[in-house]
């Protein structure tokens, strides 16, 4: 568990204590918002600020503690690149705020917020109101560190750097000491009780340790696959159109809005030749809602067609050439009222 914990905050840019174990991003995310609010909301106030693009695991969080009567709420919106605006961020801070949460890089989308803009506008504003990140999907793909983005707590979960699931952490700038939603036996120092996932733990550690040392050369592959791709289906594929910041957005991510698609049909389709995609978050894979961040970022009803595919360790650019020619194949075919297409064999 030590040696597992060192390697995880030398990956995550912290101290060893400042780490706090969990089941995943989501519980991560749970304890940030619902840890500092009871630990300092009679204290510094109950207003919690967070962005219209977040993962549910803080958007769902942050509305229901709304609707309990436990916070107030304001969430701030963003453009149709997904770019959340810090001088807004900071415009909605009171003086009874008493958390800031905007994710480091979009699960749908990929876009890359300035986080270390919003933090700075956030402290100069309200000095004592804490600033959190869900950097989930930056793990392995952005350089992190409660310094360098200028933030107090920070989550993160093992499988998207190649770990096992079900397991994650709460990064908490020492002294910064969210009240414990899971209380008994006291681990993680109070923080987080329960027998630990030792076997997990050590998973995350050496795919944690792997994936921050792969990250300067692992990256910028990434991003020139996906942007290969991009131009390829931009090229092809009459009403594709790329959705997200194309210049700060997450290594290895695409994503796209297909009009005359709906996104569970093109799924379906992609399915069947052979393609693992996604309509939004990878989470919900498969649900036919459109995607609550291509709708707040002005998409309207092209937010349900959307289509999001992701690159990784094993991508090849023949593989990209491939998948390519199979979108291609699957939107002609959605376009055509031609249903599910039969298996490439």
């Amino acid at each position: 568990m030590d040696d597992a914990r060192d390697r995880v905050a030398a990956a995550a840019g912290c101290a060893s204590r400042e780490v706090i174990f969990t089941s995943g991003g989501t519980e991560a995310d749970n304890l940030a918002l619902r840890g500092v609010l009871e630990r300092w909301g009679a204290e510094r106030g109950r207003h919690l600020v967070v962005s219209a693009v977040e993962h549910e695991a803080v958007l769902t969080t942050a509305r229901g503690l709304a609707e309990a009567g436990r916070a107030e709420l304001t969430v701030v919106g963003c453009d149709r690149a997904g770019r959340i605006d810090p001088a807004e961020v900071a415009g909605a801070v009171r003086p009874d705020t008493v958390l800031v949460s905007v994710m480091l890089a979009n699960n749908e989308v990929g876009t890359v917020q300035d986080v270390p803009g919003i933090a700075a506008a956030v402290h100069a504003r309200n000095p004592r109101a804490l600033v959190h990140t869900d950097a989930v999907q930056a793990l392995g793909r952005l350089p992190l560190g409660l310094d360098a983005l200028g933030v107090d707590l920070l989550s993160i979960s093992a499988h998207k750097a190649y770990g096992p699931q079900g397991v994650g952490a709460l990064v908490a700038r020492h002294g910064v000491f969210p009240a414990a939603q899971v209380t008994g036996g006291g681990q993680e120092r109070g923080r987080r009780s329960g027998t630990e996932n030792v076997a997990g733990v050590v998973g995350f550690g050496a795919a944690a340790e792997v994936a921050e040392r792969r990250r300067e050369t692992a990256a910028p592959e990434l991003s020139h696959l996906a942007g290969w791709l991009t131009d390829l289906l931009t090229e092809s594929v009459r009403g594709l159109e790329p959705t997200g910041d194309p210049a700060a957005r997450l290594p290895g991510l695409c994503s796209f809005v297909v009009s005359g698609c709906r996104s569970e049909l093109l799924l379906a389709v992609l399915d069947e030749l052979g393609v693992s995609a996604s309509a939004g978050s990878a989470c919900s894979s498969g649900a036919p809602v459109p995607s609550h961040v291509l709708t707040a970022m002005g998409f309207g009803d092209l937010a349900g067609s959307a289509l999001r595919l992701s690159l990784g360790r094993s991508t090849t650019q023949a593989l990209v050439d491939a998948v390519a020619g199979r979108v291609q194949m699957a939107v002609a075919r959605v376009r055509a009222g031609g249903g599910i297409a039969a298996p490439i064999r």
